[in-house]
């Protein structure tokens, strides 16, 4: 499993070096250095999700320091909690199949979608700001973002609503102060019930046997 494991890292790093050849060869420091520029500023103006914000808290280190780490805790607890089978843990996926407890089984196609996709939400929630092209990133995942969680946890006309108000918060040209408050309502009412409508239901308890 392991050793699958590090030859399907190594196609994947051989491929994006392969890619990346022509301008490693021109200018590798300008390239390295601009690909991964985490430090890099936004312009305030273009901001779809923080503009109820002060432009100086917008630009401020601290602030995108606590996204990132806000991002980091959210996959983190559903990686844990959310991404696997209930019986058993994320860190057994690492072990060889063969010395599982549980015999792994053939995953469905619900349990290869929900952790791409809800991944994928989490980053846009926590997103040091969203422009309006990066709209696409997510929007044909909200259906199923939504639907995929029993109706008792958010009703489908709710569900309609928050289609709506997500697809106007983005329409919203150039964005308000509601517009953007609007669409991290919507963002963390999603979230909510991704997380809530997803809990393993309660074990019911067995009736005591009365003795005789």
């Amino acid at each position: 499993m392991i050793e699958d494991l590090h030859k399907h890292w190594e196609l994947v790093c051989l491929f994006q070096v392969v890619l990346a050849l022509p301008f490693l060869m021109e200018n590798p420091v300008g390239y390295l250095s601009r690909s991964f520029d985490l430090g890099r500023q936004f312009l305030f103006k273009w901001t779809v999700n923080w503009r109820f914000l002060p432009e100086e808290v917008f630009q401020h280190r601290a602030f995108h320091l606590a996204l990132l780490v806000l991002h980091f805790t959210a996959l983190a607890f559903f990686a844990l909690n959310r991404w696997h089978r209930s019986d058993e843990s994320i860190l057994s996926l690492l072990k060889d199949p063969a010395k599982r407890k549980v015999p792994p089984e053939p995953l469905s196609a619900n349990q290869v979608i929900f952790p791409l996709f809800t991944s994928n939400f989490i980053g846009v929630c926590f997103s040091r700001s969203l422009h309006y092209q990066f709209y696409v990133w997510y929007f044909h995942t909200l259906p199923y973002l939504l639907w995929c969680t029993p109706p008792k946890k958010l009703g489908h006309l709710l569900k309609v609503l928050l289609l709506g108000l997500v697809e106007l918060s983005w329409n919203t040209y150039p964005s308000t102060v509601y517009s953007s408050a609007s669409l991290h309502v919507c963002h963390g009412i999603i979230l909510l019930q991704l997380w809530l409508g997803t809990m393993s239901p309660p074990e019911e308890e067995k009736p005591l046997k009365k003795v005789e």
